[in-house]
């Protein structure tokens, strides 16, 4: 049976810590139950012995669990800490101490002033006592022990081996590498995981907890996990102390690309994103990884051509997952800059439920990219007014003035040629027939090959219904050219359909 990784959710620990405002009681509860719905596996609660308000969120959250969740707290290798994370979780169903303290040689001399024996004695000494005290309470809590800054453990990493099979023998079952600043390529960090798996028992979990002080956090975690390391800690959004923790998110589907089923309902993804955005009051950038409101956007026309053309596949030509499966809805978006091209233009105006050909678009780039290049960006709503100026009413030497009915199927047609005044009687089987024959009788005989009309939405305002024409002519060498226009009244976008159509002829 393939391994699965373990989840380990350290949103309202590490993540709150490093809010401006940590959140409320009933702010983590919301959290806790958006961590549960996700199904990630296990959830640390809080630091209890850091206030009296952490000890309450910690104890209430705890009780809250079911028996699927497993739920720790943090405590310091010290007997008092243990004492009052056990405290907090009790009235838990499935619970966990987690203790820690730093085995780097660095942070061992500059930071705890002891001796690296010393140390060593200190954690053992702790699990020891947690053990025993999860006895006398008749529980079956396990323990996680973390060697804080193992990272930086790389000189004297024998020891620290040593230190935590005595560790594993006082009764810690996982053992947490955090890489608690991450100073060195992913593959460093992930050699050193690879040797504490091979020295401990098989029955032991290895966990990695990296913070992404490079933005090397997730590729450190998911490659950690090929080489041994089953419970992976992470945070939702990437929260964490400076620039944050493994972000769940960006883990969960790298390994779900790779192929590892997880226990994970990741068509909440998003929508929780969305939620921890809100409560933490700290905004998803717009470039975040799968999450953020740029994920879904192409500007560069050859990478619009493609998503367009793979939109609606699993695995599309420019985006990693389809986007549904995290539960997000919101379709690809297409930006039309100066390095766009037709494609764009054609998807964002058949989008508008407007008819486009690709000649069309071919035709209306030049004009887009000439304004995109002043203006940055062009918005759809500017996209359109191209396409009703240089698509819908086109310039040139037939300038329509007005057509008019005289009697049943004859109408009155002036126009412009080459600014010089026309005039004509035109008749037939409705006005485009009559149109047609007036012009001819001036010597503009027009081939039309085809015929139809769309009915459109109101205009922005909601006034009026309008209606569009779309011909399409033959020219002198028999090539089909297809003009349109739009007017509230439909006789007059079919006339001006054909004017139009005149203007496009060479």
């Amino acid at each position: 049976m393939q391994r699965r990784p373990f989840f380990y959710d350290i949103t309202l620990r590490d993540g709150n810590q490093s809010l401006k405002k940590p959140w409320s009681l009933d702010e983590k509860i919301v959290i806790f139950d958006k961590i549960v719905e996700l199904g990630i596996n296990a959830i640390e609660l809080g630091f209890p012995a850091s206030s009296q308000m952490d000890f309450d969120s910690c104890k209430t959250l705890a009780s809250r669990a079911n028996e699927k969740t497993l739920v720790s707290v943090l405590a310091r290798a010290n007997k008092n800490d243990i004492n009052r994370a056990l405290d907090a979780i009790k009235d838990a169903k499935c619970a966990r101490l987690h203790t820690f303290i730093t085995l780097s040689p660095f942070h061992m001399q500059y930071v705890l002033n002891k001796e690296s024996d010393v140390v060593a004695n200190i954690a053992i000494e702790a699990v020891e006592y947690a053990a025993a005290k999860i006895k006398e309470m008749g529980k079956n809590f396990d323990i996680e022990f973390s060697v804080e800054h193992f990272g930086d453990c790389s000189s004297n990493l024998d020891f620290v081996i040593e230190t935590l099979k005595k560790v594993v023998e006082k009764g810690a079952t996982t053992i947490n590498l955090p890489n608690t600043v991450e100073r060195y390529r992913p593959s460093v960090f992930v050699e050193m995981v690879k040797k504490v798996k091979e020295a401990l028992p098989d029955y032991v979990v290895i966990s990695v907890h990296n913070h992404n002080d490079l933005g090397m956090a997730t590729a450190t975690t998911a490659e950690s996990f090929f080489a041994g390391a089953t419970q992976l800690e992470c945070c939702l959004n990437g929260l964490g102390e400076r620039a944050g923790n493994t972000d769940f998110n960006q883990v969960a589907i790298a390994l779900h690309n790779c192929g590892i089923k997880l226990d994970i309902d990741l068509s909440k993804i998003y929508e929780t994103a969305l939620t921890i955005s809100q409560m933490s009051k700290v905004k998803i950038y717009e470039k975040a990884p799968l999450i953020g409101p740029e994920a879904l956007a192409h500007r560069s026309g050859i990478h619009q051509d493609g998503a367009i053309k793979t939109k609606e596949m699993d695995f599309g030509a420019y985006r990693p997952i389809h986007p549904t499966l995290i539960g997000r809805f919101d379709d690809e978006k297409i930006g039309f800059t100066s390095q766009s091209g037709k494609t764009a233009i054609h998807d964002i105006i058949k989008a508008l439920k407007y008819p486009i050909t690709i000649q069309e678009s071919i035709y209306l780039t030049p004009f887009a990219k000439a304004l995109a290049e002043n203006k940055g960006e062009l918005s759809n709503d500017e996209i359109l007014e191209l396409y009703f100026d240089k698509i819908c009413d086109i310039k040139g030497d037939f300038e329509l003035i007005s057509f008019k009915p005289i009697e049943k199927g004859v109408f009155g047609l002036f126009f412009n040629y080459k600014k010089e005044q026309k005039e004509v009687i035109g008749s037939g089987n409705g006005p485009l027939d009559a149109c047609l024959n007036g012009l001819k009788k001036l010597g503009f005989e027009v081939k039309l090959e085809h015929y139809k009309q769309y009915s459109l939405d109101g205009d922005k305002d909601g006034s009026s219904a309008r209606a569009m024409s779309e011909i399409s002519i033959l020219d002198n060498n028999n090539n089909t050219i297809i003009a349109r226009a739009i007017d509230t009244s439909t006789p007059q976008a079919n006339v001006k359909a054909i004017f139009n159509a005149l203007n496009l002829l060479k």
